[in-house]
């Protein structure tokens, strides 16, 4: 008896110790995917462990920053690429690397349970939305209230001399949600109308921060009255008891799909990143931080955030990438010199 129970122990041993080679071996073999991204820190761990638990041989590295930085990086090394999959990139930035090469056209499985208007509307579709990003004017009605300072219904109310030294924006340059914010402007207005509102406008401007989110912070923590920025951070802000109210000014707001698309055509792997960026259980941790996301199934309200659908304006992604450079130039000269360092 005592002979088969040490046997029984021995083969017990045995059979843990194989699993967890077996487990310590899958690990140390698993596939290292480098994944671009512009998506907010937070959101970086919840939608690596959705991905990993359904793709344990699969391990993803993130390259992570703010839009335009990632997007000069991207066609910086255009001839030596270092990404294989792009996730969480705006559209708009997108179709510039979509014209220069860099993401390849692929048609994913569970393409069709896509919205299609989030996805790359040229021929030989590259980039695929995940969600929709807003931008919106996060108020703090404490700081205001301090100041005799109204609140805003419009664009254009922002310019009133009341609010000199209030408003924090992000730079278009660097930022995926000021360049949204300013391609608005020029194709809602016409470009002589928008570059005369944003002369205005930088006359009230306390500074340009380099990440489209920071604006509403500074706003929730009293930094400044009025940012402009992402309406999921001020959703969240608001949430976590922040004194700010989340305004969609009359004139319209700014949106993008943030989407994702595939660099290296020769990885499996990053092609089944890909498939499952756009799958239901993707789509349901999306849900957690935006209102609108690609599949068609998946629809749940944020709480505190704005109703987005009404104030949504029509806009031309193309048009956006392709006046980009041109665009930051003429932004660059004017404003940046109340610019945050970087």
């Amino acid at each position: 008896m005592k002979t088969f129970s040490k046997l029984h122990t021995s083969l017990c041993f045995s059979v843990t110790s194989l699993c967890a080679a077996m487990f310590t071996s899958s690990l140390a073999s698993a596939k290292e995917l480098t994944v671009y991204t512009a998506f907010e820190t937070e959101q970086l761990a919840p939608y690596k462990a959705g991905f990993e638990a359904e793709n344990p041989d699969i391990t993803i590295r993130w390259v992570r920053d703010s839009t335009g930085i990632m997007t000069a990086k991207l066609l910086a090394e255009k001839n030596n690429p270092q990404a294989e999959v792009i996730w969480g990139l705006a559209g708009s930035s997108m179709a510039l690397l979509k014209n220069e090469g860099i993401v390849k056209h692929y048609v994913p499985q569970g393409l069709a349970e896509t919205r299609s208007y989030l996805n790359d509307p040229e021929a030989q579709q590259a980039w695929f939305g995940n969600d929709a990003f807003f931008n919106a004017v996060c108020f703090n009605e404490r700081v205001a209230k301090t100041n005799n300072l109204p609140k805003p219904n419009s664009w254009k109310d922002l310019t009133k001399s009341v609010y000199q030294g209030h408003i924090a924006m992000p730079n278009p340059a660097s930022s995926g949600t000021g360049y949204m914010q300013v391609s608005t402007w020029l194709q809602t207005m016409g470009e002589q109308k928008a570059w005369q509102f944003m002369q205005e406008l930088d006359q009230n401007i306390a500074h340009y921060t380099h990440s489209g989110s920071k604006p509403c912070v500074q706003a929730a923590m009293g930094e400044v009255a009025i940012g402009i920025s992402m309406a999921s951070r001020g959703a969240k802000l608001k949430s976590q008891g922040a004194p700010i109210d989340i305004l969609m000014p009359s004139e319209g707001i700014g949106w993008e799909a943030e989407a994702v698309g595939l660099v290296n055509t020769q990885s499996e792997a990053a092609k089944r990143l890909v498939e499952w960026s756009l799958s239901r259980k993707a789509n349901e941790l999306y849900s957690q931080f935006y209102p609108i996301v690609s599949h068609k199934q998946v629809n749940k309200k944020v709480a505190n955030y704005p109703d987005v659908e009404k104030a949504m304006v029509k806009l031309d992604f193309s048009a956006m990438a392709q006046g980009r450079s041109s665009t930051l130039a003429i932004w660059s000269q004017k404003f940046d010199a109340k610019s945050e360092p970087k």
